[in-house]
């Protein structure tokens, strides 16, 4: 059992290492960026503003990206595609996150078993009658050690699946935040100062 649990350890540090390394990737200073692309949108640079969302990375400016692309339909449509595409990015932030719970729940059961096997041969040799309180102590420590070693394991789990939950949620906050701020901006101030430089640029001077 000691090997299983060794192989469970190996696993969990595996997982946490990835998602911590893909959360943090994917997490940006959402304020700043969605002020970024309020600066574009204001120049009527829409197709830049689509080039900054391409190359940043993280599922805020995929959502920022999908409101951009529907900038020109009604807030009903805007809203369905910002909703699907953060609907689309949130499999990929839980990841792997149900596999770091399950190594935390299953840890101590196989410790237990480890423990429980222990005891079993331990007294085992008792019943040959050939088992010395030496051999009866050092079986019970054994038995016991693979019990210590699944609780080792069990509670940085369990910690690591609460800090990498509080990531996600996070990200989703700003997901959501983001989507929202930038929905607001395309149907009020972006959608009235088009007609406005609509009517300048027709009303212009020729030269």
């Amino acid at each position: 059992m000691m090997w299983v649990l060794a192989a469970l350890a190996v696993t969990g540090c595996v997982l946490f290492t990835e998602r911590v390394l893909f959360l943090h990737r994917g997490q940006i200073k959402a304020k700043a960026f969605v002020d970024g692309v309020k600066n574009i949108l204001a120049k009527r640079r829409i197709v830049e503003a689509l080039t900054v969302c391409e190359e940043t990375p993280g599922p805020v400016a995929v959502v920022v990206k999908a409101a951009l692309l529907h900038a020109h339909e009604n807030p009903e449509a805007m809203r369905y595609a910002v909703q699907e595409a953060a609907v689309v990015e949130l499999p990929a932030l839980e990841r792997r996150l149900g596999s770091i719970v399950a190594i935390a729940q299953v840890a101590p059961l196989v410790g237990l078993l480890g423990t429980i096997l222990g005891m079993i041969t331990t007294f085992a040799a008792f019943e040959r009658d050939y088992a010395t309180a030496n051999a009866l102590a050092q079986g019970m420590w054994q038995a016991l050690l693979s019990t210590a070693f699944s609780l080792m394991l069990a509670i940085p789990a369990q910690l690591a699946h609460h800090f990498l939950n509080s990531r996600v949620r996070a990200i989703v906050r700003d997901m959501e935040w983001s989507g929202n701020e930038i929905m607001k901006y395309l149907v009020t101030e972006y959608a009235k100062a088009m007609p406005a430089q609509e009517g300048t640029a027709v009303t212009a001077p020729k030269p």
